[in-house]
């Protein structure tokens, strides 16, 4: 998949921000900056390249997606830029804010279910009603080579690095980062990391199938919900994840606060998982290069309540 991720770097330059990777004294590891990406997700990565592929008369009539939030927002400004169409349904889960944002970059929001994969599966079903191309948040493979381009910019950054730390939702960051990094630098360990509340693809990766797991609620947002049916992430989770983090509640939380407070930087629940989970096996890569994935910034009401006060 490295010819596809280096296709898409040079088809998405012109679209997306090389973010930097820096080093932390507070976190001990370098932080590669994607939550100053453009939507402030590398969400807008996947959607761009999507989008950019799309033959211009298939283009033309507009392109459908579920998302509860970072995804939406970043199909909605790539479909922006290329003046066409998006349709993002939502589970009754979303944030509001995020919806409003999605709305105001000029898509159309439709309500659908009570979880994310529910969302998914409707959003699929009016595109293929309505001959619309369906952009998965995970489930695609150019889409994922879009996530990937954050590898390609990391291997020119630091070239030695050990360990890579990404939070795992369906598995579209790790799968596009982890296959450009085993082809690119195969001694770098990818780690996945995953809120032990909401643990899907990890639970699927030790069950060897896709299996419904049980969740509980997460500050982990971005990264919660069912994985789709056969999805292409899957088989890619498998070969590209050396190991898995599980992290608490309470260690996403200071993890948040941990790079608010020093790095001064505000970061999403999902960006603190990768955090946590780097800090919880920090004395593991003591001497080593290791990098953590800041995947977002973009915070729930709810979740930007816990991250600012005192609970």
């Amino acid at each position: 998949m490295k010819a596809e991720i280096l296709a898409a770097q040079e088809r998405i330059a012109g679209y997306v921000r090389e973010t930097p990777l820096e080093w932390s004294a507070a976190v001990g590891a370098f932080l590669k900056l994607e939550h100053l990406q453009h939507t402030g997700s590398f969400k807008f990565r996947g959607a761009s390249n999507k989008i950019a592929m799309l033959p211009a008369g298939q283009a033309a009539k507009g392109v459908v997606t579920a998302s509860n939030g970072n995804h939406g927002l970043g199909v909605a400004a790539a479909a922006r830029a290329r003046g066409i169409a998006a349709e993002v349904y939502v589970s009754s889960h979303v944030s509001p804010a995020k919806a409003r944002r999605i709305a105001a970059m000029g898509a159309c929001i439709h309500p659908a279910g009570d979880d994310p994969l529910t969302a998914e599966l409707a959003a699929r079903r009016a595109a293929e009603e309505s001959g619309r191309v369906y952009i998965s948040p995970y489930n695609d493979c150019d889409v994922i080579a879009g996530q990937g381009t954050i590898a390609v910019e990391m291997q020119r950054q630091m070239p030695e690095l050990d360990a890579v730390f990404v939070a795992v939702g369906g598995g579209g960051l790790i799968g596009g980062i982890g296959a450009f990094l085993k082809e690119a630098a195969p001694r770098t360990e990818i780690v996945g990391c995953w809120p032990r509340n909401s643990p899907v693809m990890f639970e699927c990766l030790r069950a060897g199938a896709i299996v419904e797991v049980a969740e509980e609620p997460t500050l982990s947002e971005s990264t919660a919900g069912g994985l789709e049916p056969g999805s292409v992430t899957f088989d890619l989770c498998r070969r590209v994840i050396d190991r898995g983090v599980l992290v608490s509640e309470n260690e996403i939380l200071a993890a948040m606060r941990l790079v608010l407070e020093e790095e001064h930087w505000v970061i999403e629940g999902a960006a603190g998982v990768a955090v946590a989970a780097f800090l919880k096996e920090a004395k593991r890569y003591e001497g080593k290069k290791a990098a953590v994935v800041l995947c977002g910034r973009n915070l729930s009401e709810g979740v930007g309540r816990r991250l600012f006060g005192a609970g």
